[in-house]
């Protein structure tokens, strides 16, 4: 119905009254309260536009514009329309806030352009998190949003057992006086003083669940702690092969295992099994739609929100040394050119011969030091960073585009405050699984893709030519040259690109740029490859434990590959609900990651309000018409306000991105390394400011 609505719209650039639609549609009397539901749904989704006078139109026949209310930390209001920037005043805003999805008219067409809200579409922010505070003997939140700026008056009856200090979740509720909203209180999320409680609070304010259904969890009582004997029967026994894990320190949920065989023909067996989630959590069932409401688990500085309750994640489908575990392997043959010339994915049964740590692998391959308990396996991991090797070496053969950026990592003590930032390492371990998990997740893909079965792909779209061609105007202007064809973005362009920006002193910044340059990667039912790795076929396979998408692709491994129901009812059953899942769990996905950016800057200004006053060395990341970026060499980032900057008037140079004085005397340039000074620090706001320091009043800190 809705396509009909939209078709007829459609015809005259004019509004149409309710019954006059009804009428040309011959809507039945029947169908009424149906079509108007249907209206009404594109009214909200921006489709339709619902006049003043009670009148329907398209939207793109109005005066109006939608768009998404984007308010800065310093409280200026803008709406952004693809690639424009509208300026609002805020006594325009209409009762909007962040995150919005709302119709605007243009009220100035002068520059700079400004406008005001009519309408609010689509409220993306309704449930909001904060702290209760007390004024005047009234109860209101304070929202942990710093770009909220306002508070919300709770009734003392809709408190929910709060108290002033709580951190709670509000659903919000209309505008009052001034610039305040009313609130009830939904969740109590506890102490603001508490242990954990600033990362759950962000938790919540990301929409990422952190407690499991009842129902869901009572389903665990019927899940066996331990591979029972009838659930050996048409398995492969990997049980006697030697097969390991390799994780971080303190991982607890193991969903992939390893073993390699090198034959006297030079070419090698690797098997990557993977944790038989979909053995235990069936379709449909309440912890089947917990984990598809989860997405994913979310890993936020030492907290853990699995997607899977501890019993599953921590238990029976964690590859736990020395157990027997269910398994789906994806065993692949592969020549010593790295290409894999056969393969076959099958049940099987594991024991992990050892739990393995990056840290003590990387002894063995990158120091030659061989801790203890790891004598019977050092010729195996070299078998393994052999042919680690070669499979990398065949990838950026074929394209393969390997931005390596440096992350950081927050460094939480017992009582939950953060003691210290270090870079994460990226070694010979952690590049073997990351080389491993590829190929087996491509040899997967590649399989249901023949065989022209459903699947969630794992996709990365090309990039927006216009966009790499700024990028490559922007290195030019800033001197650089590289070699290649005009126009050519293909992932073996873009790598040649790096490759030839290696040897400047700003890669890491102009790597970083070029990042930005590229789309997101995001989960579908139709197959349309993945740029950045240089592949016609890829999907998650490795792990179930920790991503829906896993468990999907495992799911199907099962039904089509293990059960051979390839019948079309099963086929369409499977496809009908691809895409609501892919989705679905591209969405979760952008939320954790969003919530983990917020935590670890959280931390970090929480760690740097202990060094105000302290000098440190950096670099110029990024300049805009505010001031400075300057990141340290842990991945700390400050601004330097442009404020703040001495030697005269600063201007922005928006082309050459250089900040300068009128007379050029003091020229900030992106990359300029700089002694910063902490001069303000804030885990509550998450910001950090940097001043440029005198170098002749202070002494030199590094971290």
């Amino acid at each position: 119905m809705k396509d009909d609505i939209l078709t007829f719209l459609e015809k005259e650039e004019r509004a149409y009254e309710l019954h006059e639609i009804v009428e040309k549609l011959y809507i039945p009397k029947n169908k009424i309260l149906d079509f108007e539901k249907e209206l009404n749904d594109l009214v909200e989704s921006g489709d339709v536009y619902h006049t003043k006078k009670d009148k329907y139109m398209l939207f793109k026949y109005c005066h109006l514009k939608k768009g998404t209310i984007n308010i800065t930390k310093m409280g200026e209001a803008y709406v952004i329309i693809g690639d424009e920037r509208i300026k609002i005043n805020k006594e325009n805003l209409n009762g909007a806030i962040d995150r919005d999805f709302v119709d605007i008219e243009i009220n100035d067409r002068t520059t700079p352009i400004s406008a005001k809200v009519i309408n609010i579409i689509k409220r993306e922010v309704d449930d909001i998190v904060g702290e209760v505070i007390q004024k005047d003997n009234k109860y209101y939140i304070k929202p942990d949003n710093s770009k909220l700026k306002f508070d919300i008056l709770i009734d003392p009856n809709d408190l929910n057992g709060a108290v002033v200090g709580h951190k709670v979740l509000v659903k919000l509720g209309d505008k009052i006086n001034g610039d305040n909203y009313s609130g009830k209180v939904i969740d109590v999320i506890g102490h603001k003083d508490d242990p954990g409680v600033d990362i759950i609070s962000v938790a919540y304010e990301h929409k990422i669940p952190v407690k499991y259904d009842e129902e869901a969890m009572k389903e665990l009582d019927d899940i066996p702690s331990k591979v029972l004997d009838n659930e050996y029967e048409g398995k492969k026994d990997l049980t006697n092969e030697v097969i390991f894990t390799i994780d971080g320190d303190d991982t607890k949920d193991i969903d992939d295992a390893i073993g390699i065989i090198k034959n006297d023909d030079g070419t090698y067996i690797l098997k990557v099994c993977i944790a038989d989630v979909s053995y235990y959590v069936k379709p449909n069932s309440n912890l089947d739609k917990e984990a598809l409401n989860r997405g994913n688990s979310v890993y936020l500085a030492n907290t853990v929100i699995p997607m899977l309750p501890h019993y599953l994640s921590n238990g029976i489908c964690s590859l736990n040394p020395s157990v027997d575990r269910l398994a789906i392997c994806c065993e692949m043959h592969i020549n010593s050119d790295g290409n894999i010339f056969d393969h076959d994915i099958y049940e099987c049964v594991i024991r992990s011969r050892k739990q393995m740590t990056y840290k003590c692998v990387n002894k063995i391959l990158d120091e030659g030091i061989t801790p203890e308990s790891y004598e019977d396996f050092v010729s195996d991991l070299k078998t393994m960073k052999e042919l680690a090797d070669i499979l990398r070496n065949n990838k950026i053969k074929n394209g393969y585009i390997d931005f390596d950026q440096e992350e950081a990592k927050v460094i939480i003590n017992d009582e939950g405050h953060c003691i210290d930032v270090k870079l994460r390492e990226r070694s010979s371990g952690e590049k073997l699984i990351e080389d491993f998990m590829i190929a087996a997740n491509e040899t997967v893909a590649t399989h249901l893709s023949n065989m022209e079965l459903p699947c969630v792909y794992r996709v990365h779209e090309y990039p927006e030519k216009e966009k790499i061609d700024e990028f490559l105007r922007y290195i030019s202007v800033l001197g650089y040259k590289v070699n290649g064809k005009r126009g050519d973005i293909s992932p073996k362009a873009m790598q040649k690109v790096l490759n030839d920006l290696l040897e400047t002193p700003i890669y890491d910044i102009l790597s970083s740029k070029l990042l930005r340059c590229m789309t997101k990667a995001y989960y579908s039912n139709i197959n349309l490859g993945h740029y950045a790795l240089a592949l016609k076929d890829y999907c998650h396979f490795t792990s179930p434990i920790r991503r829906y998408s896993d468990l999907i692709v495992h799911r199907i491994i099962r039904r089509f590959l293990i059960d051979y129901d390839y019948s079309n009812s099963a086929i369409n059953e499977v496809n009908s609900d691809l895409p609501y899942i892919t989705n679905h769990i591209s969405q979760t996905e952008r939320n954790a990651v969003d919530a983990e950016r917020e935590v670890d800057k959280m931390f970090m200004a929480e760690y740097m309000e202990s060094h105000i006053g302290d000098i440190f060395k950096g670099r110029i990341v990024s300049i805009t018409n505010f001031g400075l970026y300057v990141s340290l060499p842990n991945k700390i980032e400050g601004l330097v306000h442009i404020s703040d900057l001495k030697g005269g008037y600063f201007m922005y140079d928006e082309l050459n991105e250089t900040m300068s004085d009128e007379n050029r005397r003091h020229v900030y340039n992106l990359g300029d390394e700089v002694e910063v000074e902490v001069v303000g620090a804030s885990k509550e706001e998450r910001t950090i400011d940097f001043n440029i320091h005198d170098e002749k009043k202070l002494t030199k800190k590094r971290i």
